[in-house]
């Protein structure tokens, strides 16, 4: 009973999480709402959000296994979503969260919101283009990736081109399944060792 009402808590936080996050400009995007970015499609804007991704999990060292989750358009907007597949322990989420934070601030993203709730975790960021890029750990400390697009032309949209570093899965990715000396270790980060 207790796994069940963790699932409907996690799934009604990312519900309204995504709910909050899609549509066209909420997370920056277009001034008016609805105003398309100029020479920008659906189809660019889903590349222009892998992009953003793969930068993001390339900076993630040691690397971490993740796979595509997928993708939702709305009247003007892209969204894609990754799931992360590698156990990231609690003792390590903190250090998982600050080399995406500090990715992003090297990108140039303005941080919106930082959530640092023990349970889930998540930090929003905003491109200068109006993308929103979000991290959250959520169920089973499994971390989830979402880009939002501003307002964009309407167009078709392709699944992404570039091949996830995890296992492909029937319908939604099962929970973190897969170790990592580094963030599944049950211990924290060591520090640096004292000078004499």
């Amino acid at each position: 009973m207790r796994r069940i009402m963790r699932n409907v808590r996690l799934a009604s936080s990312l519900g309204v999480t995504g709910a909050l996050l899609v549509g066209c400009g909420l997370l920056g995007g277009a001034k008016n709402g609805n105003e398309a970015v100029p020479g920008m499609d659906m189809q660019g804007a889903a590349e222009r959000a892998d992009g953003m991704f793969y930068a993001t999990v390339g900076a993630i060292q040691p690397g971490i296994e993740w796979v595509h989750y997928t993708t939702t358009t709305g009247s003007c907007d892209v969204t894609r979503y990754w799931t992360v597949m590698t156990v990231v322990s609690e003792q390590r989420r903190g250090n998982f969260l600050g080399v995406v934070e500090r990715s992003w601030k090297a990108s140039d993203f303005r941080i919106k919101t930082v959530n640092p709730s023990k349970e889930m975790p998540s930090i929003i960021a905003v491109s200068k283009d109006g993308f929103g890029i979000m991290v959250k750990f959520g169920y089973k400390g499994q971390a989830f990736f979402e880009v939002t697009s501003p307002c964009v032309d309407e167009s078709k949209v392709a699944a992404p081109t570039q091949v996830a570093t995890g296992r492909t899965y029937d319908g939604r990715p099962p929970t973190p399944n897969v170790r990592s000396d580094f963030w599944s270790a049950e211990t924290p980060v060591p520090g640096p060792a004292p000078s004499s």
